[in-house]
């Protein structure tokens, strides 16, 4: 469809525009400084536009705008608009959880507070939401210990307290609430304390830890010493749980701290609110990306949504990068030292254990999609034309040259094909040479794999070691005439460097990735599997060097000796009547003589 018409009408104005299909349905909401120039970057040659964002604008068959007064309106706006229609191409927030908030009502004459995973705009006062719901609970564990709290669902007014409506509670009577249901505390000093809980979930202990300690020293002059000693109790109990729940920092600024992990078509946030030196509220926020969105776009939309669900933001925001729009009254910061950097990496650390998280939920819920995606990412890593779908690792063992011996491990579809696990007992190669036996062991595996299933090859071969290993493999695949037909890669154990025939700098892919956790598992299985080898060849040649020196002991007599007496030990122990049921008389002395002379 020709948009020139139209393109050419747009204004040089910050404003909202929408992308609309044949059925008349949003497809994609965008903000901009300039709508005309904005919305034209879309309507160029395909070529010069990503094959994601080349399918959308295929599908638009209306383009709609609003102009809005400032960059800050058209932020506002487009987050509405996308909460409201929820556009295909847009980023959309991937969490579907409720997560929990505390409540305090501030309508009723005597206040209760309470956790609840509903927001009602119903004149309550909302704080939150947190991430974890523990840390709720512990705040809400905090204030009915630090204050007198009903409780109750009552709906207690001055009228009800003069009729005597309400009989006292349970709570009454040990102390927990000071009987608000008739009349036992004011309502101005039960507001005292609503006031004192809405300090502390907005501002952090500090504030209110001065104000006791003040009142404290106050009382200890007037020699009010009991009420001295309550306020002591308080300032002990706030610095004892914001000191281990919520995380004591020592900067002194109020600030908010923003992280972004980025993963192909998804994006995983971290918020983290401090005031008072304490982080006070934290949150996850997981986000799809269906078109190819700047990393920049991604953290807009980001701190416009903790905007919509917190309020407004801290005059200081800690970032990792400078987002794209100019937030009014916001100083973004990069830092790169001190207690703002520790405070962004660990605002960080819970946004990889977020997408750590996603990643093992996918594994469990759609287990052939997640080894897709990760097939693609290990494509992608190493530069290959197609899905490393079969995966074959190589590993030597050996201990000083002796009993050398190499394994080979399958992967097929990002999971162990135990069935097709290959031994290998080097033939041709003397003593402790790593390079020669590995030349000798590919050359084998493929040698044969071509003559008895030719298109069963694999479509990557992971070497465990590093230039040398790789080196002669290539060699020995060559010979072959294979190296044009698969990938082979070595997987040096020390740093995690992936290693390319010909390239002189190793590879170093991201150590989170899922791409790298298979190459690990598959090297660590092809460890595994050849140690476990290479002990039974040990155990079993110390039991032939033992057994096979003494005269008239052969294959046949040692394999009965064994299956009589399980091991070398009891043979030693057996009496010569018990050796004469298995051997002749002779051959029974003979052993008795050596394994005695051997065991002393």
């Amino acid at each position: 469809m020709d948009f020139s018409e139209k393109l050419r009408l747009l204004p040089h104005s910050p404003g909202v525009y929408r992308y609309y299909d044949n059925e008349g349905r949003i497809i994609y909401v965008g903000k901009a400084k300039d709508l005309h120039k904005r919305v034209a970057q879309y309507f160029v040659p395909k070529e010069r536009l990503t094959r994601k964002t080349a399918l959308m604008v295929a599908k638009i068959a209306d383009i709609q705008y609003s102009v809005v007064d400032s960059e800050a309106d058209a932020l506002l706006l487009e987050n509405n608009l996308i909460k409201q229609f929820k556009p295909r191409y847009n980023i959309l927030l991937k969490d579907s959880k409720t997560y929990p908030w505390i409540c305090v009502t501030l309508q009723e004459a005597f206040p209760r507070v309470f956790l609840t995973r509903r927001y009602e705009k119903s004149g309550a006062q909302y704080f939150g939401p947190y991430s974890s719901v523990m840390h709720a609970r512990a705040l809400l564990e905090l204030f009915t210990t630090l204050y007198p709290l009903r409780s109750c669902r009552l709906r207690i007014t001055s009228e009800s307290i003069l009729r005597k409506k309400d009989r006292p509670c349970l709570d009454f009577h040990i102390g927990r609430c000071r009987g608000c249901c008739v009349g036992a505390i004011s309502q101005e000093e039960y507001n005292g304390y609503i006031s004192e809980i809405i300090t502390l979930l907005k501002s952090g202990p500090r504030q209110l830890t001065s104000w006791y300690r003040k009142k404290m020293e106050e009382a200890s002059e007037d020699m009010r010493f009991e009420q001295a000693g309550e306020y002591l109790s308080k300032i002990q109990l706030l610095e004892s749980h914001y000191s281990k729940s919520i995380i004591s920092r020592e900067a002194e600024d109020d600030c908010d701290v923003f992280s972004l992990v980025f993963d192909d078509a998804d994006a995983y946030g971290n918020f983290l609110r401090v005031r008072g030196g304490s982080i006070v509220q934290s949150l996850n926020l997981g986000f799809r990306m269906p078109i190819e969105e700047t990393r920049e776009e991604v953290l807009d939309m980001f701190i416009s949504e903790i905007a919509s669900k917190f309020g407004s933001l801290s005059p200081l925001v800690i970032v990792p990068f400078s987002p794209s729009e100019a937030f009014e009254g916001i100083t973004f910061r990069i830092p790169q030292k001190g207690d703002k950097l520790s405070l962004l990496e660990l605002s960080a650390k819970n946004a990889r254990q977020m997408h750590v998280e996603a990643i093992n939920q996918k594994q469990h819920s759609n287990p052939d999609e997640y080894r897709q995606r990760v097939m693609a990412q290990l494509r992608d890593a190493l530069g290959m034309k197609e899905l490393p779908r079969h995966i074959e690792c190589f590993d030597n063992s050996n201990i000083q040259g002796t009993n050398p011996v190499a394994s080979c491990v399958v992967f097929r579809d990002g999971v162990p094909s135990k069935k097709d696990y290959r031994h290998f007992n080097i033939k041709t190669v003397i003593g402790a040479n790593d390079y020669a036996s590995m030349k000798e062991v590919v050359n084998r595996r493929y040698s044969r794999m071509l003559q008895e299933a030719p298109d069963d090859l694999p479509q990557l071969i992971v070497i465990d070691g590093g230039k040398g290993q790789l080196g002669f493999a290539y060699q020995a695949l060559s010979e072959l005439h294979l190296t044009d037909k698969l990938v082979v890669i070595g997987l040096a154990k020390k740093l995690e460097e992936v290693i390319r025939v010909g390239d002189p700098y190793p590879l170093f892919i991201d150590r989170n990735s899922s791409a790298l956790k298979v190459l690990q598992q598959i090297r660590d299985e092809a460890h595994r599997f050849g140690i476990t080898h290479h002990r039974l060849r040990r155990s079993k040649s110390a039991i032939q060097s033992v057994l096979r020196t003494i005269p008239g002991v052969g294959e046949k007599a040692e394999q009965k000796l064994l299956l009589r007496f399980s091991s070398v030990a009891r043979i030693s122990q057996a009496t010569l009547e018990q050796l004469c049921e298995v051997v002749p008389l002779k051959t029974a002395k003979a052993i008795q003589e050596a394994l005695t002379s051997n065991s002393k």
